[in-house]
């Protein structure tokens, strides 16, 4: 009779209740499917032995046959400890417990073969081993081991409670006694042998008890290719159930919006690559599928009028378009840019926001209502159910990583059929990212920027070099330019961050007095009306410095802003550091970027400064990103939890993940409804998995 792999952990031989509460509240394991999904963190050589007299060096994790001949109990108080005399036939040394004290000394036998394994200390010329890995001989020789050992993942209420490696490995083994070693398998024969994987039962023994370094390379790789296969068919499933399932409104006309802009209006030539991502969206627009696009482009690409575009195709087929942004400042840029491009079309477009006057307010909700108003820009008032569209055939959510999921869905509501959605981002997502995290979506890239556009001269300074940038700053100025000083604002510590931007703009106006100079500061403290009239001073070069926190980071566009000198950059995240760059470099001149620190650097910090000063490409800076905070910090809490791998990672196993899409892919072009008899063990593992239940109840 087969184990039922959801079986509670209480019911494995030497668990109990009182282990199974800890495994459960430590670990998350609550089944036997749970324990079997315990991968280990790393492997440790036990194959080889030393003895006593051999140990040099301290720091170095050994392995030692001996016995122990004294058990005694010293120091008083948080230094009390158990320290026993553990010898061979060449010498002695001490093993030392600073918990668990008295749970390991009654568990402890004297004058009885032991194998110790740890890391080793020396002090007085002898040397210790403090909570060591220690099991019997007899039991060493007789568990299922292999030479090369699991290292389990682990908590110290774990260690102090007597759950040590050694017992979970001992779990384990006890967990593939009663299974017998034979697990379900999870793919089909045919993409096993295409892929030249091992069995799903193979690939767990040798997961847990490796033989072979050959075995657990398969191993491993075996596995993770099936918790990639699984993420990737379950994100392309939802694509093609989004475009079976949700009809769209067909754009079929490319009318007089569109063409007259296009030919008349355009401000400049397209990029190649605008011209391919506005291909994409009108063979979206055109299908009977609602579009369901993410539209990535770095800072300063040309986002804006591929969306306006877009809004122009809605126009023409009698639809109404929104554009939603996530703060205040961005929105009103949207707006100002789109009046400003459109003006010659006829077409009127307002702006709605938390700070909309009621009387505003009522007058758009009447024009949208009755259709007079074509296109509405706005925050998350757009939102509100007061809010309603006459015929809304286009929603467009800038930066949408900032906005939830219940957030975009209200927007699906707006009409009778969803609306077409096209989500942007100027925060480039590295490719296997953006497979594994937004693989339902289309996904359209802009990777050019438009001609004419000079590339960003980058520098890193040390604060001993101050002088000197004030002097470069000034003849910025005589040349008629505008200069950002940036610095961080981190929630944690707002009171210093505040006085750090006093200090510095106490210092820059000494340096930069009045009349010749003038100088706007910008920060989250100040009143809303008052942050507006600074950022307008510097927007109509009223003012030549800015002085501000990260509030400019997304949302002012000031061509004329030739430099951007970011204070304290080691306290910025990498993706910040070019996001804030981005604010320069809008208009046709040389614009710089000053990445100014102190001499104390850490590692990170250095890797991020030299990615700045190497490379103004997003893409690539996403890439480094990736690698340095990895995936779940880069993609916010809302979404880290698509992430939640067991073997699998993002960044080490791109190729691995590239090639579990691919296959993902190709099963379902041959069987879009998993409906062969080759694709059951598809099925039935997709009933198992609480996490796809979903998908099944489409499939079925």
């Amino acid at each position: 009779m087969s184990v039922n792999l959801q079986t509670p952990i209480d019911y494995l031989k030497g668990v109990g209740p009182n282990r199974a509460t800890l495994l459960k509240k430590e670990l998350g394991i609550n089944t036997y499917q749970d324990l079997l999904n315990l991968f280990p963190n790393r492997y440790l050589d036990r194959t080889k032995y030393f003895k006593i007299n051999q140990l040099v060096n301290s720091n170095v994790e050994i392995q030692v046959i001996g016995k122990i001949t004294r058990l005694q109990d010293a120091g008083t108080g948080r230094g009390k400890r158990l320290v026993a005399t553990f010898t061979d036939e060449t010498s002695s040394m001490e093993l030392v417990w600073f918990r668990g004290v008295k749970w390991i000394k009654d568990s402890l036998k004297l004058n009885t073969d032991y194998v110790i394994f740890g890391k080793t200390n020396v002090f007085g010329g002898k040397h210790s081993m403090p909570h060591p890995d220690i099991e019997l001989l007899t039991e060493h020789e007789n568990g299922l081991r292999s030479a090369l050992q699991a290292i389990y993942p682990s908590t110290e209420k774990l260690s102090n409670r007597g759950i040590t490696n050694r017992v979970l490995t001992k779990i384990m083994q006890q967990l593939f006694l009663e299974t017998k070693g034979k697990f379900t398998e999870t793919l089909p024969d045919n993409l096993r042998s295409e892929v030249k994987l091992i069995s799903k039962s193979d690939a767990l023994f040798n997961i847990h008890f490796p033989t072979t370094s050959e075995l657990l390379s398969k191993a491993q790789f075996r596995l993770k290719f099936e918790e990639l296969f699984y993420i990737q068919l379950q994100l392309i499933l939802k694509n093609l159930i989004h475009k079976s399932k949700l009809k769209g409104f067909p754009f079929n006309e490319i009318g007089s919006y569109f063409n007259t802009f296009f030919k008349e209006h355009l401000p400049f030539n397209l990029t190649n690559a605008q011209k391919r991502v506005i291909k994409e969206i009108r063979q979206d627009l055109g299908s009977n599928a609602q579009m369901n696009r993410l539209l990535q482009g770095d800072v300063g690409s040309g986002k804006t009028i591929v969306a306006l575009m877009t809004m122009l195709m809605a126009l023409d087929n009698g639809f109404q378009a929104c554009l939603m942004a996530p703060t205040e400042i961005l929105s009103v840029q949207h707006c100002n840019g789109l009046i400003e491009l459109c003006k010659p079309l006829n077409i009127r477009i307002e702006l709605i926001s938390g700070s909309s006057k009621a009387s505003k307010r009522k007058e758009i909700y009447s024009a949208l209502e009755s259709g007079e108003l074509d296109i509405l820009i706005g925050t998350h008032a757009l939102l509100e159910d007061k809010v309603k569209f006459q015929n809304l055939g286009l929603a467009i959510i800038d930066e949408q990583h900032r906005f939830g999921v219940a957030q975009r869905s209200k927007l699906w509501k707006k009409n009778t059929n969803p609306p077409h959605i096209l989500v942007m981002t100027a925060t480039p997502i590295p490719r296997t990212l953006a497979m594994s995290v937004y693989g339902d979506l289309d996904i359209s890239m802009i990777d050019e920027l438009p001609a004419g556009r000079q590339p960003i001269k980058t520098v890193h300074r040390f604060d001993n070099n101050r002088l000197k940038v004030f002097n470069f700053i000034r003849q910025e100025i005589k040349k008629g330019r505008q200069v950002y000083v940036v610095y961080p604002l981190i929630q944690e510590s707002e009171n210093m961050d505040y006085k750090d931007l006093m200090d510095g703009y106490e210092s820059i106006a000494r340096d930069f007095p009045l009349p010749e100079f003038q100088i706007s500061i910008v920060h989250g403290k100040m009143k809303p009306a008052d942050k507006e009239f600074e950022m307008q001073r510097f927007i109509k070069g009223e003012t030549q410095i800015m002085v501000a926190t990260t509030v400019i980071e997304v949302g002012v566009n000031v061509p004329n802003a030739s430099v951007m000198i970011i204070e304290s950059a080691e306290r910025f995240g990498l993706s910040q550091l070019h996001q804030l760059r981005g604010r320069v470099g809008r208009g046709s001149e040389q614009s710089y970027c000053i990445l100014m620190t102190s001499h104390k650097l850490s590692e990170g910090s250095k890797t991020r400064l030299n990615t700045m000063v190497k490379t103004n490409d997003g893409f690539e800076i996403a890439e480094v990103d990736l690698k340095l905070r990895g995936p779940g910090d880069i993609m916010g809490t809302q979404q880290s939890g698509i992430l939640n791998l067991r073997i699998a990672d993002v960044v080490k196993d791109s190729e691995i993940l590239q090639h579990a899409r691919y296959h993902a892919k190709e099963i379902l072009k041959k069987d879009p409804n998993l409906s062969l008899e080759e694709n059951k063990n598809i099925i039935e593992t997709y009933r198992q998995m609480s996490k796809y239940k979903n998908i099944w109840n489409y499939i079925s």
